[in-house]
């Protein structure tokens, strides 16, 4: 079976073309089917049959690996629970530290270095001491993750870091860490009200890994995910950006087309497959435009 890096799977100079399973199905089976339909052969790890990766038992997580073994299936990342939505920044840091020593291990097994993270919602706390929270707790979590050979990958998502350039690298030079990496995910900007692109221009540099889901806005305040390309959220323009600054990491697969955990949607439905390689069908025509119309240096459309 071909490898991650064979013609088909990259695309305009980037890494391999990757998706978070279990936004194409619960199960581990239809997860690499919905892979295997795209031509894909990498996958970034989020959860099997609504367990976190974290989570699975020891059996489940052997099993898993066997199947990803026997389907030539590389981990371009594992989307941890650190930090994110459902961790407030007053929670217990322990939990954090142990769910990091587990995917340490399961990284390990997966041969992957990427653990997303997220930079905690604040829970009441004024602005000062919410930021010097975050930053003593990624701190923290950083030197664990260095010391086991691990790169965290902050997200522009929920969290004191997520909406804003200026905090994002505030956050890597107060850390300082070659274990602290940022994740880029092209369709946050909608439901967190920033221009992608523009915040892309600043944080090129230091993106070591990239979501790609697109968004619009309803009438009514809302956020309605669209296929990559057919939204608001600027996927080309970010692609060529990152062109342009030479990024050649993966491009992992995030629609929220049918999953969405952060609204408490867990359960794909029958139609979640098809949603998903229809998005990845997208992504594929999109990056065909952007290799075949490079932007300038600073990724300009």
């Amino acid at each position: 079976m071909p490898g991650p890096g064979t013609a088909g799977q990259r695309a305009a100079g980037f890494g391999p073309l990757a998706g978070i399973g279990d936004e194409a199905a619960p199960d581990t089976d239809g997860q690499l089917a919905a892979l295997r339909e795209l031509g894909w052969h990498a996958v970034e790890l989020r959860s099997v049959d609504g367990t976190a990766l974290a989570d699975l038992t020891p059996a489940a997580f052997d099993a898993l690996t066997r199947r990803l073994e026997d389907t030539g299936t590389t981990v371009v990342a594992v989307a941890s629970r650190i930090g994110n939505f459902s961790r407030p920044v007053t929670g217990d840091l322990a939990v954090d530290l142990a769910e990091l020593d587990v995917l340490a291990e399961r990284c390990a097994a997966l041969d992957c270095r990427f653990v997303r993270i997220m930079s905690y919602p604040n829970d009441g706390l004024p602005e000062a001491e919410w930021a010097d929270r975050v930053v003593a707790r990624t701190a923290v979590l950083a030197d664990r993750a260095r010391r086991a050979g691990l790169v965290l990958l902050h997200e522009n998502c929920a969290g004191w870091a997520g909406d804003s350039a200026e905090r994002a690298l505030g956050l890597l030079r107060a850390v300082d860490s070659p274990a602290l990496r940022l994740l880029f995910d092209t369709g946050n900007g909608v439901p967190y009200g920033y221009d992608a692109p523009r915040m892309l221009r600043d944080l090129a540099p230091h993106v070591a890994h990239v979501h790609i889901k697109d968004a619009v806005r309803t009438p009514g305040g809302d956020t309605a995910y669209t296929l990559p390309g057919e939204g608001d959220a600027g996927v080309a323009a970010c692609l060529r950006i990152l062109a342009a600054h030479g990024y050649t990491g993966a491009l992992s697969l995030e629609p929220h087309l049918a999953v969405r955990p952060h609204e408490g949607l867990l359960r794909a439905g029958q139609d979640a497959a098809a949603l998903f390689v229809r998005a990845g069908r997208a992504l594929t025509r999109l990056l065909a435009t952007v290799q075949a119309a490079p932007a300038g240096p600073e990724g300009a459309a």
